[in-house]
């Protein structure tokens, strides 16, 4: 009876002891998730208008800490809520203007890519020299991220948040494929050492080779970018050009911007001919030529001679050449253009964009897109055609590459321009349509990895801010403000000679897709065999 008396107390007080005990093993259980979501935020603080590089590193700590000894199933759920915690605050200027759906749906979709890296992530973490692997694996996700769906999205690569960090000089070295994973390195590198020194404390031992790959992860990704930095100049290799970046602003900011077509053309004419009294007055050099930003002229000059007759009128006034942003038809194609206009001759070259933006510049999908919604296809009645060639203008001697706006995103986009002979480097841009978003603020850090990059001076002309003037070492030398009309006058370096980056393209990034295959490949055999050791000693 005293038996049967106590296991009856002890049942009654059962549910009462491990309520609170499965509430706290449900507690713990979230705690990866919340810290897989939390180090992408961390993450995307990392990114600009913030100077915030560095906490990039811990971010990939903390994300190699939750990943660790996962299986790959875990780590594509926690992959997924890091991807969402980056860039669905990264992302949101996309839904300034059209609502948060379209928003929404991209930082979905692309967290996706992410997902599939935290799954290859786990898979590999308990292999020897797991930082290097998780990095390249990074990278590969990157890789598939800028190449697809409709021809892929770049935005958010992690040499993008770098523009300010110490890490910047490895864009010279081999691009952003490089750069981005030299920062993953460092963090997931960064876990490895914390993780062995809290081991060691416990047990007093630790695998030495182990502790040397983890410093090793942290070591030579600094060293790199030290020892790359004489591959970082400003100096003039072909003498300098005197180039001015006209800011004409526009009516007001939004989609609708495109309704006020003709006030934008006037507004960068007028402040084309307000530098020219400025230059006749001798207040201000005289600029070698002038750049004005995409879709300053979105009245096609060749089908209409008002629009044609103001830009002659800006060239005539300051006398040198422009490089003009237009919408035009020819041939019954809608081509988004850049047209050299000469004082003298009117328009002598054109550059028409190749990279274009898909739900902006061209809707794919457009029948299901339609019956979804009929307003995004009134937005967008007919779609752009694509460029075929690299866009090199000359302009008073100077070989200027043109980068138009979206395409900075993209390596191979940017790289052909100096390979064709660019000199220096124009990204005519227009964010009004983002509002007051960070999104211009992002450009920006682009265009400044890609001067560093290819070593060239890049001048960013944006209809409505920030325009900037950079020079091949990735400073900002001039910046205009934003929603004001405004030019930047300056005297910059041209440069020939090809970084490292320049001269090797893709091969860099093909090298680390072979690192994140090899990788990943040694893990699933790894696996396959455990579990056939496994299988084996149960039959036994």
């Amino acid at each position: 009876m005293t038996v049967t008396a106590t296991s009856v107390g002890e049942s009654d007080q059962l549910p009462s002891q491990t309520a609170p005990a499965s509430r706290a093993a449900r507690l713990v259980r979230l705690v990866p998730a919340l810290a897989a979501a939390l180090s992408g935020v961390l993450l995307y603080v990392s990114f600009p208008p913030r100077t915030l590089w560095w906490l990039a590193v811990p971010a990939f700590a903390v994300f190699g800490w939750v990943l660790r000894g996962r299986s790959w199933k875990a780590g594509l759920g926690l992959g997924y809520l890091f991807g969402l915690g980056f860039l669905l605050p990264l992302l949101v200027w996309t839904g300034v203007e059209v609502g948060p759906g379209p928003w929404l749906a991209l930082a979905a979709i692309e967290a996706v890519f992410v997902a599939l890296v935290g799954a290859g992530v786990a898979a590999v973490s308990k292999l020897p020299g797991s930082p290097l692997w998780a990095a390249a694996l990074w990278i590969a996700g990157e890789a598939a991220r800028a190449r697809a769906p409709f021809n892929g999205f770049p935005w958010g690569k992690i040499a993008f948040g770098q523009a300010d960090g110490v890490f910047l000089p490895l864009a010279a070295v081999g691009g952003t494929p490089v750069l981005g994973f030299a920062v993953v390195l460092c963090g997931f590198g960064l876990y490895e050492v914390v993780r062995l020194a809290v081991e060691r404390r416990r047990t007093r031992a630790v695998q030495r080779s182990a502790a040397a790959v983890a410093l090793l992860s942290v070591a030579v990704p600094v060293v790199g970018a030290v020892a790359a930095r004489p591959l970082v100049s400003d100096k003039a290799e072909n003498g300098t050009a005197t180039v001015a970046v006209i800011q004409g602003n526009v009516p007001r900011a939004g989609l609708d911007f495109n309704s006020q077509r003709r006030a934008v053309l006037d507004y960068h004419a007028r402040e084309t001919e307000r530098l020219a009294a400025q230059v006749k007055a001798g207040k201000v050099e005289q600029p070698d030529f002038v750049l004005w930003p995409e879709n300053s002229s979105d009245i096609d000059p060749f089908a209409n001679a008002d629009a044609r007759a103001v830009i002659d009128s800006a060239a005539k006034a300051i006398g040198v050449p422009i490089s003009v942003g237009g919408v035009v038809e020819r041939d019954g194609k809608l081509l988004n253009e850049q047209i050299l206009w000469d004082p003298a001759k009117g328009p002598v070259d054109t550059y028409d964009k190749r990279q274009i933006q898909p739900f902006g510049e061209y809707l794919p999908l457009r029948s299901i897109v339609g019956a979804i919604n009929e307003n995004w296809t009134s937005m967008v009645r007919q779609d752009f055609s694509r460029g075929t060639e690299p866009g090199v203008f000359t302009m008073d001697g100077a070989k200027v590459g043109l980068v138009t706006c979206y395409e900075a995103a993209f390596d191979w986009a940017v790289r052909s321009e100096v390979v064709d002979g660019a000199q220096m480097i124009s990204v005519p841009s227009n964010n009004a349509t983002f509002d007051r978003s960070e999104m211009t603020y992002q450009q920006l850090a682009m265009s400044r990895v890609r001067a560093v990059e290819h070593s060239r001076t890049v001048t960013v002309p944006v209809t409505s801010g920030v325009s900037a003037i950079i020079m091949p070492d990735g400073r900002i030398t001039q910046k205009t403000g934003m929603f004001v009309a405004d030019s930047l006058v300056q005297k910059v370096p041209l440069r020939s000679s090809e970084t490292p980056a320049t001269r090797l393209g893709i091969l860099p990034e093909v090298a680390l897709l072979l690192v994140a295959a090899g990788g990943l490949g040694w893990a699933i055999g790894a696996g396959l065999r455990a579990r056939r050791a496994g299988t084996g000693a149960g039959d036994a």
